[in-house]
């Protein structure tokens, strides 16, 4: 594949085209708009449903193969992947939704979501492992940005369920059956790989400001036409008219590059090289792309100037070993680049997944379970809870992003910090929920929703800076185990467990009043706060790399491989 120069067009373009796959890959989150018809039309109870979201989970998070594929295969090879799971994934659903087929067996529509979501796994990782490396310098803002835009997704599709396809959950399933892959073929030719910029300029400090600002209008947008469209009767042309304004919002991220290309800069970087990108040789590509990822710039010998790949004599080596400053087969420090077996040997791996799994695990078993709460709490539509959780998710990955990048490079506060902060939070708003008090749904909703979404914000771009970008792929995959697992204890388990022995009690299917959800409420309370616990653990052992590394700017970021 070939290597694109430093601070070129290509990584821009490929952010823009991320932003569209990104909402692609969000399609898990559609659960709560289709679940209700799985319920009525196949008649389910809610513990079977509340397992068959346990599969839309498993399906969305464990991306153990993609993380590998990564490494090995261009981007494009990942995301027909995933559109091939999606096409034959909602497919089937669509089949049993809309009754073309009748009697499909439980295990076999258990499957099929499975299959379904797995390609938000293909596609995310993707683009953000792509990307991450394309922006190597900006890291947490690109993985705010783009888990951001996942988190939004399901507000873009309760827009086009609500505006355009009326409702209707068996044509949402057909329209995730063939847009999606629509949407992932056309947007192919523009995730790919290239060599990303060796320092920082006010420039691209100011495309992330207009793509992170473009993100907040479109959210802002997104929930004041849902509201509008539950309060107000809109006719078929005036809400085709506010669909069409949101695709406008999406196509935003463009302007940076088209901006690029009418009026390209005169700034000259120091050592850019002329001419084409075929000028860069095969020795300067593999060495930028065995380099450390973070390395501190300190007089300390050991700490490893010379790496494998790099063109240094045997002489040379020789005498190094001798005179102390290489160490054989020196295993990695935090901030280099870990191979997964090295990295999940060390403690700060089990300890941020075991945070990450506790804060994303009760987050989703409420996610799961929304349209439920809300008719449980007697609100009238559940579609503007999902809304109002994916505005509020979006803001709190994007937030993420750019607050703990800012803290990390002026204070060195590690970025589990705010992981831990937003887990004491999430006590207490599942304490809202267990007490029912009036009019407290909505507010507890919106802070669970910017908790939930801190969670993502900040595990990825904490994994990126501990364990490096080169085996990034399945790292965080690993990581995102966390949330199928949460799910399976804390939503299949106990939450689907507890509504149904409600519901029995109350002699119906469905089940009203907090006491559905209340035992729930109160062990998810418990859990956050043990995961706010751990975050504190990580955060004081973490808290001397950071110094080393970000203290007075004295770090470097290497440029990350393009395979």
């Amino acid at each position: 594949m070939a290597v694109l120069k430093e601070g070129s067009r290509p990584p821009w373009v490929g952010l823009a085209a991320a932003v569209w796959v990104q909402i692609a890959a969000g399609n898990a989150y559609t659960f709560p708009l289709y679940s209700p018809a799985l319920k009525s039309v196949l008649g389910f109870s809610q513990q079977q449903l509340t397992i068959i979201g346990v599969a839309n989970d498993i399906g969305e998070n464990v991306g153990i193969l993609p993380g590998i594929a990564c490494n090995k295969f261009p981007p494009w090879v990942i995301l027909l992947v995933g559109v091939c799971l999606s096409f034959f994934g909602y497919g089937v659903l669509w089949l049993a939704v809309s009754q073309t087929v009748l009697s499909l067996p439980y295990w076999v529509l258990w499957l099929a979501l499975v299959v379904a979501t797995n390609s938000s796994a293909w596609m995310g990782t993707a683009v953000l492992v792509t990307n991450m490396r394309n922006f190597p310098l900006s890291r947490g803002t690109v993985a705010g940005l783009l888990k951001g835009y996942v988190g939004l997704s399901a507000a873009v599709f309760t827009e086009i369920f609500a505006m355009v396809l009326n409702n209707s959950a068996s044509e949402l399933l057909l329209f995730l059956a063939l847009g999606i892959p629509i949407i992932c073929l056309a947007m192919m030719y523009f995730i790919r790989a290239c060599t990303p910029a060796s320092s920082e300029d006010s420039s691209e400090h100011a495309h992330f400001l207009f793509t992170q600002a473009a993100s907040v209008l479109l959210a802002v947008y997104l929930l004041t036409t849902t509201i509008l469209k539950n309060a107000l009767s809109l006719n078929s042309s005036i809400s085709y008219t506010l669909a069409g304004v949101m695709v406008i919002f999406l196509m935003s991220p463009l302007a940076i590059p088209l901006k690029m290309t009418l009026f390209p800069s005169r700034h000259k970087r120091s050592g850019k090289l002329g001419g084409s990108s075929n000028n860069l040789t095969e020795e300067e590509v593999d060495s930028s792309q065995t380099a450390s990822l973070l390395t501190p710039i300190s007089s300390e010998a050991d700490l490893g100037s010379f790496h494998e790949g790099e063109d240094v004599s045997e002489v040379d080596m020789l005498l190094a070993v001798g005179e102390g400053a290489v160490k054989k087969k020196r295993k990695p420090r935090r901030g280099e680049d870990f191979k997964f077996r090295e990295a999940v040997i060390k403690a700060d791996f089990w300890l941020l997944w075991l945070a990450y799994f506790l804060g994303v695990g009760s987050g989703v078993t409420v996610l799961n379970n929304l349209a439920q709460i809300g008719v449980a709490f007697g609100a009238n539509d559940t579609t503007i809870l999902l809304s109002l959780f994916s505005f509020c998710n979006f803001l709190g990955r994007l937030g993420a992003g750019v607050v703990s990048e800012h803290f990390v490079r002026s204070k060195t506060i590690p970025r589990t910090f705010w992981m831990m902060v937003t887990q004491i939070i999430m006590i207490v708003t599942f304490l809202l929920y267990a007490s029912a008090l009036s009019g407290t749904l909505y507010a507890a909703t919106a802070l669970l929703g910017i908790c939930f979404g801190v969670q993502f914000g900040v595990m990825i771009p904490t994994a990126s800076e501990l364990f490096g970008l080169k085996h990034f792929g399945i790292i965080f995959n690993f990581m995102q185990l966390g949330n199928p697992i949460g799910a399976l204890l804390f939503s299949g388990l106990l939450a689907g467990y507890v509504y149904d022995t409600e519901a029995a009690k109350q002699q119906g299917s469905h089940c009203l009043g907090p006491n559905c959800f209340r035992l729930t409420f109160l062990v998810l309370a418990g859990v956050s706060a043990f995961g706010a616990f751990l975050s504190m653990i990580l955060t004081i052992r973490i808290r001397p790399v950071y110094q080393l590394l970000y203290a007075a700017g004295s770090f470097r970021l290497a440029q990350a491989s393009d395979h």
